[in-house]
């Protein structure tokens, strides 16, 4: 039998399985990797285990790719955008080195960790950045297939996943790469009133549930919301609605939506995030999200007023 894992440990087993047949893989871990990590087990001559020391460690990666390794550095998506920014910005953004930075415990996937272990601005800051490529896969198999892909690239990456949540990935034929819009819904086949756009497993979770509910909406996962990626989803989402709903756990400021708006300038992008405000509830992944008001039953009054109420159906 098939076990779904968290995105999380997804990297690490399909890392490891990676590293097999291709030698030039490392793994750099900040501290988090936790008991028995499945590449370093495997591959112990490969993995390295640098502490807390996030900026130091993509500057180390990044002296790694140079030399002609292709190494990931894992560390929390809160330190890997802001406390290694600077790192960030000049070596993977500015060199473009070939450095794989994957962030566990993105948005307040971290629960309990609070606000310092949050992440609802990091992919404003990658963004900025240019020229580095952001994924934030939904599921077992789409985060693997990101690890596939950012593997034999030779662009910089960030992996934005949450913590230890498990899903089945969206249905994607195994030779659609994961930088292609996955679209699903009764509106497929004709205009619909409005198009809700998911990124990351939260996000992608409610907009699931909910396009079953309308017949007159679509949902387009966006599992790439790198500047690269965003442009080139233009032309497929105007093909279906001239209205779009960004699904996203992140701040509203830098959020995709922010920058989708830029790049539809006739065509209202609305936004349903995680707010402005600092999160300060401490709970569960779930109880934060519900205390921004980031959840099923406000993303649905938002769809009903975006598309006049219910359906007729």
């Amino acid at each position: 039998m098939t076990v779904t894992l968290s995105g999380r440990e997804a990297y690490k087993d399909e890392l490891a399985k990676l590293a097999e047949t291709e030698e030039r893989i490392l793994c750099l871990e900040a501290d988090l990797g936790g008991k028995n990590h499945p590449f370093q087990l495997r591959h112990p001559e490969r993995f390295l285990n640098l502490g807390i020391a996030e900026l130091a460690g993509v500057d180390i990666a990044a002296g790694l790719a140079e030399a002609g390794y292709v190494p990931f550095i894992s560390t929390f998506a809160a330190f890997a955008a802001l406390r290694a920014a600077e790192s960030v910005k000049l070596s993977l953004g500015y060199m473009g080195k070939n450095v794989k930075l994957v962030a566990p415990y993105g948005g307040v996937s971290g629960g309990w960790f609070g606000t310092t272990h949050h992440a609802l601005e990091d992919i404003a800051v990658i963004q900025s950045f240019q020229n580095i490529r952001i994924a934030c896969p939904h599921g077992d198999e789409e985060t693997r297939k990101v690890i596939r892909e950012a593997a034999v690239s030779e662009e910089p990456y960030y992996i934005r996943l949450s913590r230890n949540d498990a899903f089945e990935s969206l249905p994607r034929p195994s030779s659609t790469p994961c930088t292609e819009l996955l679209v699903e819904g009764a509106a497929v086949n004709s205009r619909a009133k409005l198009c809700l756009i998911s990124v990351g497993e939260q996000a992608t979770e409610l907009c699931k549930a909910l396009t079953e509910q309308y017949e007159s909406v679509v949902h387009a996962h966006a599992c790439y919301v790198d500047s690269q990626s965003l442009k080139a989803y233009v032309e497929p989402l105007k093909a279906l609605a001239d209205r779009f709903l960004v699904v996203e756990e992140h701040r509203a400021t830098g959020g995709t939506a922010s920058y989708l708006a830029l790049l539809l300038p006739e065509h209202p992008v609305h936004s349903h995030n995680c707010g402005e405000q600092w999160p300060t509830y401490g709970g569960t992944h779930a109880e934060v999200l519900a205390d921004l008001g980031f959840g099923l039953e406000p993303l649905r009054r938002q769809i009903e007023s975006l598309i006049g109420g219910l359906d007729d159906t």
